[in-house]
């Protein structure tokens, strides 16, 4: 879960050391795509010819895992800030920040949060082009209002997909996080592993291949680095505690110089 962050910023970061404010090249192009709530079972499982794909092009873990307690405030926060929840503080879900927080951060931004990788890379590469697109609108509480150009909840997935696709076409961010809320949503009302449930990661997995399809389009599949993974599992219709089913998830990255077709080492 924290080289998750480490990984992004080795793509966008190029050597640059913290503090300093320098535009050494070109910035890649990194599409994060946040699947909530999708399980290893489910990947594996459900209809999921796009992963695959992706899978067969880059390097990928079925045996990542996320940290506790496993729900989706403290996760996401560690992923986009390579920090754990006794350090960025975050421990429980809310719809407001400060209802998340149970700790202080070990070390604050100007808005009193752990910085995330969003607001690292603004600092580091000014003229960065940031957007942010998340289904589930609690993801906004966790990142920098001043960092992104753009952060946007649509509502639903499909939605989200179609706002997000047609926004990156257009503009071509160097970094874009799109969090997709259908199978978490569906898990909840149904249960992980039930027929829905198989079915809400079917239809996540066409939405990744949205993304393919737009970017072999334009000629950009192959020099965009695009990473794929979940914040949680389930069991039954929660997820909270420490059964593997909870806290494993999938982690597919692809792109430039990414061995393709390579099981990664657990992260």
């Amino acid at each position: 879960m924290r080289t998750f962050v480490t990984v992004v910023m080795s793509l966008c970061w190029f050597g640059v050391a913290y503090g300093q404010k320098a535009e050494v090249r070109p910035l890649p192009h990194v599409i994060i795509i946040g699947v909530d709530g999708m399980s290893v079972d489910a990947v594996n499982t459900a209809k999921t010819p796009r992963l695959h794909e992706l899978m067969a092009r880059g390097a990928w873990t079925l045996e990542a895992r996320g940290v506790m307690p496993t729900l989706s405030s403290p996760n996401w926060a560690s992923m986009i800030t390579g920090a754990g929840p006794e350090q960025h503080g975050i421990t429980s879900n809310g719809v407001l920040l400060q209802k998340m927080i149970t700790l202080p951060a070990v070390c604050r931004d100007d808005e009193g949060m752990f910085p995330t990788m969003f607001e690292v890379l603004r600092m580091q590469q000014p003229a960065s082009h940031i957007a942010i697109f998340h289904d589930w609108p609690g993801f906004a509480d966790l990142v920098e209002k001043h960092a992104p150009n753009v952060m946007e909840h649509e509502r639903g997935a499909d939605r989200t997909t179609r706002v997000a696709v047609d926004y990156w076409k257009e503009n071509r961010p160097e970094l874009m996080f799109v969090h997709l809320d259908n199978v978490d949503h569906t898990g909840h009302e149904y249960a992980w592993g039930s027929r829905e449930y198989y079915k809400a990661v079917a239809d996540a997995d066409g939405y990744v291949g949205e993304f393919l399809d737009m970017l072999t389009s334009i000629g950009a599949l192959d020099s965009t680095y695009i990473l794929v993974t979940s914040d949680h599992g389930g069991k039954g219709r929660e997820h909270g505690k420490s059964s593997l089913q909870e806290i494993q998830i999938p982690w597919i990255l692809t792109g430039p110089g990414v061995v393709q077709g390579k099981v990664a080492a657990s992260v």
